[in-house]
């Protein structure tokens, strides 16, 4: 055989996969259709973020966490409702997980040199229910180094093993095929693909120049999920979520294809949840782009407020950084708004300084850099927007600034086809929610957030405005920010059991088969449910891949 295990995939479910294995002395192939600089694959260009429970730097900013408040949330949150067939796994991976995130995970991250700023960020408040979706409070911890810290420590465990002869990289090589005998699985066929220097996340040639077919004991499926594949999300968009819209930025590269999971169902492995799908609706065309398409998601604070393409100030819980999904369905399921693919934020200056962040490894310097006196120098003590959403502000093309709200609504009109907007109605309840700033009381339920939010001593100090009129021009100038649509994330996949071993049709094992990460919907074929907390797309690719390099060890011992 060419290797004890061949993973498949060289993103951060397949290193951590390929790490757990070679440190058991296996011998591995780690198989990708991408080129060396792409190490790592999708989440080098994450922010990040890490959803983790009871920790040190919570209590240090008096939040009071736990695996119960924790799990309720889960819970709330997946309203799995499939748990006697397609989220038969799912529920018991789920709570492992956040087991996992209330034990052992810091411990084990710090043992790979990963450590977090000091300040916890709180995404995904939810629906305002306490037994519904989203965090009860702050989990969001941010790695210094953010995505590409993360993968760090893994590829130099791949580049260790490789040069200790335990590892071998087969980069352009494209898998078409399982081998499967007698009902196990033995091996991948596959294109070479032409030699490719890309740099990282550019679009790379499928120029073929040969076939390869390698052999193992076991193979390990890490190849992600179908974000930057738009036919693939409009095919399973699921009908809950009403019409998927006509225009998406794209929020991964485009090797994110998607092509794996058809490649298994072919080879009889159980395909769950495949409706279920994760797309954010604060998305910005970037103004640098690096893949096609390149979308940017606005990690926004409570305060901007948000209207759809025509002009209506969304209901609740559709409130910045609240509920991904629950907006989602109002803007592509209201009848007179389906029709167009965008929303509207409206803040002030003020706001942009203080809350604004954008989600990527390349959007935040500082922090991908571990520079911590520029993050200071930036983010705590620094006057104006952050560099790259100041980058943003002055070039992006979704971006308005004016004096005065007629003429910010002049502008944002001429960035649609045909003026949607009007001004005096949009003006209307801009000055009935400043209304509500005069006094610390409140019945305005995005107000009472923002005075929520305060409260936390994290947010206080650097991601929430002081609470003030967006018509008060001490504030501006007012900013228009034209939001899309933006894909990223895969939450169903193939089925697989506590162990990562992938399942046929019939429920039970595929011999000699594996599965982690998004492909899998990052464990069990859709841990998340239908919701998720954030912080758990690369944790779950960490977990996951843990427990499937370690049972594939154990398979080849």
């Amino acid at each position: 055989m060419d290797a004890d295990v061949i993973v498949v995939g060289a993103g951060l479910a397949g290193l951590v996969a390929a790490h757990e294995l070679t440190s058991r002395g296996r011998r591995v192939a780690l198989v990708d259709q991408e080129n060396a600089a792409n190490l790592g694959g999708q989440a080098f260009w994450s922010f990040g973020g890490l959803f983790l429970v009871d920790t040190p730097e919570q209590r240090r900013l008096g939040i009071k966490d736990s695996f119960d408040l924790a799990w309720n949330d889960w819970q709330g949150s997946a309203q799995f409702d499939r748990v006697d067939d397609e989220d038969s796994w799912a529920v018991r991976w789920a709570r492992a997980y956040v087991e996992f995130a209330a034990g052992e995970k810091r411990s084990w991250l710090a043992g790979h040199g990963i450590s977090f700023l000091p300040t916890v960020g709180w995404a995904e408040r939810g629906d305002l229910r306490a037994d519904g979706h989203g965090n009860s409070v702050p989990r969001f911890h941010i790695a210094w180094g953010t995505g590409t810290g993360v993968v760090e420590p893994f590829v130099g465990h791949a580049k260790q093993a490789a040069r200790d002869g335990l590892l071998t990289f087969y980069h352009r090589h494209q898998v078409d095929e399982l081998v499967v005998e007698e009902g196990s699985v033995r091996g991948v066929r596959g294109t070479v693909l032409a030699e490719d220097r890309s740099a990282r996340g550019v679009p790379s040639s499928r120029d073929r120049i040969g076939d390869f077919e390698l052999t193992a004991q076991a193979v390990v499926v890490t190849t992600g999920g179908i974000g930057a594949n738009h036919d693939i999300v409009r095919r399973y968009w699921p009908e809950r979520l009403g019409t998927a819209p006509t225009e998406m930025v794209t929020g991964v590269p485009a090797y994110v294809d998607g092509r794996m999971l058809d490649i298994s169902d072919r080879a009889g492995v159980r395909l769950v949840n495949r409706d279920r799908m994760w797309h954010y609706t604060e998305g910005l065309q970037n103004w640098d782009p690096i893949w096609p398409g390149h979308g940017i998601r606005i990690l926004p604070g409570p305060s901007s407020m948000w209207f759809d393409a025509l002009g209506r100030r969304l209901p609740d819980p559709c409130l910045p950084g609240y509920d991904t999904l629950g907006t989602l369905k109002h803007l592509r399921t209201t009848e007179d708004i389906a029709g167009y693919d965008h929303s509207w934020f409206i803040l002030t200056q003020k706001i942009i300084e203080k809350e604004f962040a954008l989600s990527g490894s390349e959007q935040n310097p500082d922090i991908t850099s571990k520079d911590r006196k520029a993050f200071l120098r930036e983010r705590v003590l620094g006057k104006g927007a952050p560099g790259p959403v100041d980058a943003f502000l002055r070039k992006g093309a979704d971006f308005v600034t004016a004096p005065t709200l007629d003429q910010l609504v002049e502008k944002m009109n001429q960035l649609t086809e045909k003026p949607l907007l009007d001004a005096a109605e949009v003006r209307r309840q801009i000055e009935a929610r400043d209304l509500q700033i005069a006094n610390p009381y409140a019945k305005d339920s995005q107000v009472q957030g923002i005075r929520n939010a305060r409260r936390y001593i994290g947010d206080r100090l650097g991601r929430v405005a002081t609470p003030h009129r967006i018509l008060d021009p001490a504030a501006g100038p007012l900013i228009g920010v034209k939001l899309h649509v933006l894909t990223r994330k895969t939450l169903g996949g193939i089925q697989t059991d506590l162990e990562s071993r992938a399942l046929g049709a019939d429920g039970q094992p595929v011999d000699g088969l594996y599965a982690a990460g998004e492909v899998a919907g990052f464990g069990g074929g859709g841990v998340h449910g239908y919701n998720a907390l954030e912080g758990t797309f690369l944790g779950g690719c960490l977990f996951s891949g843990r427990a499937a390099g370690r049972a594939a060890a154990q398979q080849t011992a």
